[in-house]
Order: structure tokens, then sequence, then C-alpha cells
């Protein structure tokens, strides 16, 4: 199993004075950070207008984190297809390909906050069949050698040859899934697939039962099964203090951040987001203590090696690692990713490199 750096920047809470600017300085430095230590890749979020997290930009901060790096996968955490052009898409992400030597990891998604779609005139109402859609056409962009033609119902264009081309014929492509039919789409596509543990338990029922629809969805469409990726919020505690403080920050992430962002009433979401319903109602009603496996790694080595272990028998490949959340300070979020590559990533097989 492989592991990564995962933030989605988030920066919307209540009496915070932390800078933008300086909040995405770290996060430079910690994406940079985790090739010293050994990690896998690195994610990063794209979130607009501070409604949740604060960088807007994830190609350009990669571009960035790519030339201070030798080995790191580098990938969007995710790219929300329906907010942008899908030939711009397509030479940015290609580009960074090239610039790379090839380590770019494309994940895109729907995303899931109103907010952000209204200044760009995107559909929300029906992002569905504008996220579908602009992954078809970047697809083609990214594969065909002729000049590619594509007339859909929110893009047209006509005999368009991308320039440049990736590296990696093809760039690896994730699909980020809450739902069944974000799965059925990577599934029918012969996609990667991307998961929050925490969404999948409350469509599913555990890791494991999303990881069975993947593959028997792949198996279905004719498909060999993706590689899985999960992300994890992590969280080091060794005493009830510590555990207490980390269960806090976690839950405030949640209520402060997540809920406002996600549409949950029922009665004015629209059909493919009636799902997150439950999950507002959930975290409305959250304590410090009903946090469990299923969203957070928090504890000891030894209680984030068990999580994990659940994990890799469900057969997800790798694991991106959340730990900037909910305002935890710089020097610690450094901290505790050199612990973790100390003293729990040697527990699994794969070409992890501790650093010292």
């Amino acid at each position: 199993m492989k592991f990564g750096y995962f933030t989605l920047s988030d920066n919307h809470y209540a009496d915070n004075d932390r800078d933008p600017n300086d909040f995405i300085a770290n996060i430079c430095d910690e994406a940079i950070y985790a090739e010293e230590l050994g990690m896998h890749s690195a994610w990063i979020g794209e979130h607009h207008f501070s409604t949740l997290g604060v960088l807007s930009c994830p190609d350009i901060v990669l571009a960035y984190v790519a030339r201070a790096t030798e080995k790191l996968r580098l990938a969007p955490a995710v790219t929300v297809l329906p907010l942008h052009h899908p030939i711009r898409v397509a030479e940015q992400w290609a580009t960074l390909d090239l610039l790379s030597g090839g380590r770019v990891d494309f994940a895109c998604g729907r995303g899931y906050d109103q907010r952000e779609y209204g200044p760009f005139k995107a559909p929300f109402e029906d992002n569905r069949t504008a996220f579908e859609e602009g992954l078809d056409a970047i697809l083609r962009l990214w594969s065909e050698t002729e000049p590619v033609t594509h007339g859909g119902k929110y893009w047209q264009f006509e005999d368009i040859s991308l320039t440049p081309k990736p590296v990696q014929r093809p760039i690896p492509t994730y699909v980020a899934a809450f739902s069944k039919p974000s799965i059925e789409l990577a599934a029918r596509l012969g996609l990667n697939l991307v998961v929050a543990p925490f969404g999948v338990t409350l469509a599913f029922g555990g890791l494991q039962q999303g990881a069975d629809v993947f593959r028997e969805a792949c198996v279905a469409h004719g498909n060999k099964p993706g590689r899985m990726i999960c992300s994890y919020f992590t969280h080091f505690a060794d005493t009830p203090e510590e555990d207490r403080a980390a269960r806090e920050r976690q839950v405030r992430y949640f209520k402060e951040c997540v809920i406002a962002a996600v549409p949950g009433d029922p009665k004015t979401a629209p059909p493919t987001y009636q799902y997150f319903a439950d999950m507002v109602k959930y975290l409305e009603n959250m304590k410090p203590e009903d946090l469990t496996e299923n969203s957070v790694l928090l504890g000891k080595p030894e209680q984030m090696i068990e999580t994990l272990k659940k994990a890799e028998d469900a057969g997800f490949e790798e694991v991106i690692l959340y730990f900037n959340v909910g305002l935890k300070p710089h020097a610690q979020v450094k901290e505790e990713m050199a612990r973790f590559m100390e003293e729990v990533a040697p527990a699994f097989a794969g070409d992890v490199t501790v650093a010292g």
C-alpha cells in the first residue's frame, strides 16, 4: 500500500485569523516535504471563493511542487469538471504531465457546493450530464491522434488538436465517487476510483462494500477493475487529552466547513444530491465521541495500522492522508507526517522509503 499527502485547504471557520496566502504557502511546503518523507503522491483540492477551502488552482500549485520534487505523483483532489471548459482542462494537465516527466494522476468529480457553480454560470442542477460530457471530451483529447470534434449539450468544438500531448498515454484517471452512479461511471469507462471512507460507509455500509460495488460494476461492463484509492483525516493522539482535542478539531471541520458546502435540504437539492441530506443530518448531530475509523485515523500508530489493514484487505492500493485539517498548526502537520512515515507506513508492503 502506498501513501500520499492530501488537503482541501479548509479555512472556512468562525474567528479564524489564518491568512489564506500563508496557508497556501504551508500547503506547498507540506507537499514538497511529502517527497522527502517517501510519500508517493500529493493530492491538492480545488475550491473557490473561500466557500470551504482557499486553494482554487491545484494545477499551478502542483506545477510549483513538481519543480521541487523528482518522484512525487501530482493529482488534483479533485478537478470539478462542470466548472471548466474540457479543452482547457485537457491542456493544463497534459502540460503538467509533460513538465513533470509523466507524474500526473488526474482525478475529477462533480463537486457538491452550489455556491461555486453560480459565478461560473455552470449547470449545478444538471452537473452529472456536464461532468460525463466533459470527461468524455478530455479523454478523447488526450488519447486520439486525429483532431477531435465534440458536439455536446454544454460544449461544442471542431477539429481540435491538443498541444502539448501528455507524456503518459493514458494519464491515469480517477473518478471521485460518493454515490453508486459515479462508481458506475468509473466502471463503465474503465477508470480508477477515489473515495472517502465516510461517504462510502453512509452509502454502502463500509469500504469493503463500496469496493465490492465497484468491482462488480467493472465486471458487468466488461472492464478490469481499476485502481482504488481512499482518503483519511489523520490525527495522532497518545493521551486522552490529545484524543479529545483531535476529535473536537475534526468535528469542527465537519460542522463549520462541510455542512455549509453540501446540499443538505432534500426539498431543494437536485435529485442527484439527495443522498447528501442524510450526511448533513448526521453531521449536525455529531459529537466528538461519534468519530470512528469510518472517517478518521485517530490515535496511536497501532490503531492506525489496524484501520489501514482493513482498507488494504478491501483492495485499496493507496491512502491519501489529510493531516492539515481543522486549523492544525503547520509545524504539527509536518511532525505528524513524519511520524506516520516512521511508525505506520513500514507496516505495509510497497516501495515506501522512510527518510533518515
